[in-house]
C-alpha cells in the first residue's frame, strides 16, 4: 500500500465543512465504542447495525458519507482487536484498552463520497457536508494510477493546514541485484547509530535544538486567556514548531536509509525493547 499526500488548497467555508466532517466521524466512533462497552460480546455486524441506527437518528451523521461512517466503525474494531490480542499475547505493561477520542484530526473515506478530476489535480467530495472541490498541491504522480486502485482517501488536519492522503493498492517492491554487502546497525542514544564497519552517525538532536523555541511558544500559550483567539493562534504556532521538528526527524531517517539503499545492502538493525520487568532484544533483516 502506497500513501500519497497532497496539500489541500481550500477556502474558509471548506475549512468549516471539513472540521464538521471530522467531528462527525469522531462522534460515530465514540458512540460505537460506548455501545460496545455497554454490550460486551457484541460482534462486528452488530456494530455496523448500530452505525445504521445513528444515521437514522442524527441528520448530521447521515450527511456524512456512509463509507466514512463505516471507516469510523472499523477504527473501533481495530482498537478492540488490538486490545484482546495484547491480552492474549500477555504483552507487558498497559494493554491498550480502547478509549474515547476527545480530539481527532482526520476523516477517512473509502471508494465512494469523492471524485477525482480528469487531470487528477482536484478532488470533489460529494456527500452533504459541503466540502466540495479541493485543489491538490504536490509532486506525486497520481495521474499514472487507475482510480480503482485508490482504496482510501483521508483528509488530515495539521498545524500548517489540511492535507489529502490517497492510499493506493500497488506493489511498491523494487528488485535489486544482490551485492553481497551486509552491514549491522546498532541504534543508540549518544550516537544515532553505529554500523559494523565502525562508522557512526551523530545524533542531530532536533528536539534539543528547538527546545528553546518550544519553551517560548509554550509560555505564550499559558499567558493567553482560555478560549480567546490569541490563545488559538499561540497554540497553532506551538503546533507548527512541533511539526517542524517531527519532519526534521523523519527526513533525517529517510536520508540515512536511502544512503544504504543505494548500496543495495542487507542490514541488520538491533532494537532494544524494555517494558515493565521484561527485557527483549529484537533484530530485523532488510
Amino acid at each position: 500500500m502506497l500513501v500519497m499526500e497532497f496539500k489541500a488548497v481550500i477556502k474558509e467555508p471548506q475549512k468549516l465543512a471539513i472540521n464538521e466532517a471530522i467531528r462527525t466521524a469522531r462522534f460515530v466512533r465514540n458512540k460505537v465504542l460506548r455501545y460496545w462497552m455497554d454490550n460486551r460480546g457484541t460482534r462486528k455486524k452488530e456494530l455496523y447495525r448500530y452505525n445504521t441506527q445513528l444515521r437514522d437518528e442524527f441528520k448530521f451523521v447521515k450527511d456524512l458519507n456512509s463509507h466514512a461512517c463505516q471507516a469510523s466503525v472499523e477504527n473501533v474494531e481495530r482498537a478492540i482487536k488490538r486490545f484482546f490480542d495484547n491480552c492474549k499475547n500477555q504483552v507487558p505493561g498497559k494493554k491498550g484498552y480502547p478509549r474515547f477520542k476527545k480530539h481527532s484530526r482526520s476523516v477517512e473515506y473509502k471508494q465512494s463520497g469523492w471524485k477525482l478530476s480528469p487531470d487528477k489535480k482536484f478532488i470533489k467530495f460529494t456527500d452533504k457536508k459541503g466540502i466540495g472541490q479541493v485543489k491538490l498541491k504536490g509532486t506525486w504522480d497520481l495521474w499514472c494510477f487507475d482510480q480503482k486502485l485508490i482504496k482510501r482517501v483521508r483528509i488530515v488536519q495539521r498545524a500548517d493546514g489540511y492535507y489529502v492522503q490517497f492510499c493506493v493498492k500497488v506493489d511498491n517492491y523494487e528488485q535489486l541485484e544482490a551485492t553481497g554487502f551486509t552491514v549491522g546497525l546498532d541504534v543508540g542514544l549518544k550516537e544515532f547509530y553505529t554500523d559494523s564497519d565502525g562508522h557512526s552517525e551523530p545524533n542531530p538532536r532536533f528536539y534539543r535544538k528547538g527546545e528553546k523555541r518550544l519553551r517560548f511558544y509554550q509560555r505564550r500559550v499559558s499567558r493567553k486567556k482560555k478560549g480567546s483567539a490569541n490563545r488559538k493562534k499561540a497554540i497553532n504556532r506551538l503546533g507548527r514548531t512541533h511539526l517542524k521538528i517531527s519532519r526534521q526527524r523523519e527526513e533525517h531517517a529517510k536520508r540515512l536509509v536511502r544512503s544504504y539503499r543505494k548500496k543495495s545492502a542487507a542490514f541488520i538493525v538491533g532494537r532494544l525493547c524494555i517494558k515493565g520487568d521484561r527485557f527483549c532484544c529484537k533484530a530485523a533483516l532488510f
